[in-house]
């Protein structure tokens, strides 16, 4: 951790940010004061809606206004009041001075701009450089962030590149000025294990390097134990509890607090039971997409997305699938349920569907499901919840009449933890764990024996992981349910799984029982996982992600 002066670079005092929208106002920020010295990182935690994002954006005014209002408070910026500046005062400390990471890079970068127009852009634009200039700084600022062969990467649009790797533009873009504070607001939420790890030493590095005051905006404490100096807790739009990282850690005070702290995902998975039925079973599975080239569109090579793998998952078990993205995890499990075409045998409850067509597989859909990553994007936005949960009964089941249909909705939403009054409601209505709830009680309504799990926890909160992680536990105790679990958050596979294997690249590199996984990993890349998710400052330099 970077070693801080005693002067405060920031200072927030007593301040609240209110929205006004249709004649209602309410308080998201409720008269906080905290401080940042040069040099010094500050972690904001607390769960989704705490106000943690609209204090970081308050810090440069980046809110909607006039629906926004700060109606108490002043935010001082080396002794100005960045709430009264001038517009051009302000266009000065923006990207100058104070500079800010998102979170999702996808959908900060500009899609139809390169990576060397956007980064250059904030040169010329602030520093008047000139094309040539504006280039070279660019090409040392994409070396210094890690990105290899950065000559080679100036003509890439966003897409081209990985998450992490896109995470290092933002972060190049961020320095290019060499700003006093820089604001990360969940720079590697949607990051894997190792790509976070590197992110962060990343940002410690660069801190130390260029002196650099950081407010760091998460709602994962392990990571806030690595990286802040001091931290806020943040609920409901006040600040509870403020302190030293250590002694917040070793010693909070605050209920919220707490409830935080002991909000990791815990439990003990199904044990193994190799007398159980086998639900599903596959041998030689392949998917390979075909990389066409020329006029004639010839197939020249394969991407090998899913390269030979065998597994099997009998009742009431849970397998866990883990490994970086790009390694396949999310096409095995859509090559499993027959979503997308592969090669080689699967056999689904005694039957071999491997060559059913579209048709014979929907009349098995009730049996096997999925739940994907995003609920927001996974549920209809036009569909009441009580016509998302029906839709598939509909289908399956078309002899329910609808009292009997509303009836199943009703005993699912219970089952899921959800109040049944709120059926009639909208997804947006919802936070982000009610929305997965609501994901997984369509899954359950039609009573499948196989669920596949894609990363159902990743964008969630601490707590609300480990809410859903019990609630799925709960279920498949209750219904003999067999879960495929794709993750690379590995704390909820260990609390969720019996058996584990590991991918990269398309193949699994190791597989065996959860214990074995993650008490003695055998190999490497493994080894290099678990350092990864589980002690952030052991974890290698790994460049995967290059």
């Amino acid at each position: 951790m970077a070693k801080a002066s005693n002067k405060a670079l920031l200072e927030i005092k007593n301040f609240s940010v209110a929205f006004t929208q249709g004649g209602k106002t309410t308080t998201a920020v409720d008269q906080i004061s905290f401080n940042i010295k040069a040099g010094e990182t500050v972690a904001l935690v607390g769960e989704s809606g705490s106000g943690k994002s609209v204090t970081a954006l308050s810090v440069l005014k980046l809110l909607q206004y006039p629906a926004a209002s700060h109606p108490t408070g002043e935010i001082l910026f080396e002794g100005k009041d960045i709430l009264k500046v001038s517009q051009s005062e302000l266009r000065g400390i923006r990207g100058n001075d104070v500079t800010m990471i998102f979170q999702e890079p996808m959908t900060s970068l500009n899609p139809l701009h390169t990576i060397e127009r956007q980064i250059s852009e904030v040169l010329k634009l602030h520093k008047g450089m000139n094309d040539k200039d504006a280039r070279t700084r660019t090409i040392k600022l994409l070396n210094q962030v890690g990105i290899r062969d950065p000559e080679k990467r100036l003509s890439a649009y966003p897409h081209q590149m990985s998450g992490g790797q896109r995470q290092r533009v933002m972060i190049a873009m961020a320095l290019a000025n060499e700003p006093k504070l820089l604001i990360a607001d969940e720079p590697t939420t949607a990051l894997d294990v190792t790509v976070q790890a590197q992110i962060l030493k990343l940002l410690k590095d660069l801190q130390k390097s260029h002196k650099l005051a950081m407010l760091f905006i998460t709602h994962d404490l392990g990571i806030v134990r690595k990286i802040a100096d001091r931290t806020c807790v943040m609920t409901k739009g006040k600040i509870v509890e403020q302190g030293k990282t250590s002694t917040i850690f070793d010693n909070p005070k605050h209920e919220y607090t707490k409830h935080l702290l002991s909000a990791e995902p815990k439990g003990n998975p199904p044990k193994t039971d190799k007398s159980k039925p086998v639900i599903i079973e596959a041998k030689g599975m392949r998917v390979w997409f075909p990389i066409k080239e020329g006029f004639l569109r010839k197939t020249v090579d394969h991407i090998k997305a899913v390269d030979g793998i065998d597994l099997i998952l009998r009742e009431g078990q849970t397998l866990g699938v883990v490994g970086e993205s790009g390694s396949g995890k999310t096409t095995l499990g859509m090559a499993l349920t027959r979503l997308i075409s592969s090669e080689g045998k699967i056999v689904f409850l005694g039957k071999n569907i491997d060559a059913y067509s579209f048709r014979q597989m929907r009349k098995m859909r009730d049996r096997m499901q999925v739940v994907f990553q995003d609920p927001y994007g996974s549920l209809s936005p036009r569909m009441s919840v009580a016509e998302i949960i029906q839709e598939g009964l509909k289908i399956h089941e078309p002899k329910l009449s609808a009292s009997e249909l509303d009836k199943r909705v009703v005993a699912v939403l219970k089952e899921t933890g959800l109040d049944p009054e709120t059926r009639h409601r909208y997804p947006h209505e919802f936070s982000g764990g009610q929305r997965q709830r609501i994901a997984i009680a369509r899954a359950i309504v039609l009573e499948p024996k196989f669920i596949v799990l894609d990363e159902p926890t990743s964008a969630l909160d601490m707590s609300v992981q480990a809410q859903v992680v019990d609630l799925l536990r709960d279920l498949q105790k209750r219904r003999g349910l067999s879960y495929m679990f794709i993750s690379h958050d590995l704390k909820v596979v260990r609390a969720l799984a019996n058996e584990v294997i590991v991918m990269k690249l398309g193949k699994v590199v190791e597989q065996g029982s959860a214990k074995q996984i993650f008490e003695n990993p055998k190999t490497a890349y493994t080894k290099a996982l678990m350092a990864a998710a589980f002690d952030i400052d052991t974890a290698p330099d790994n460049t995967i992600d290059q």
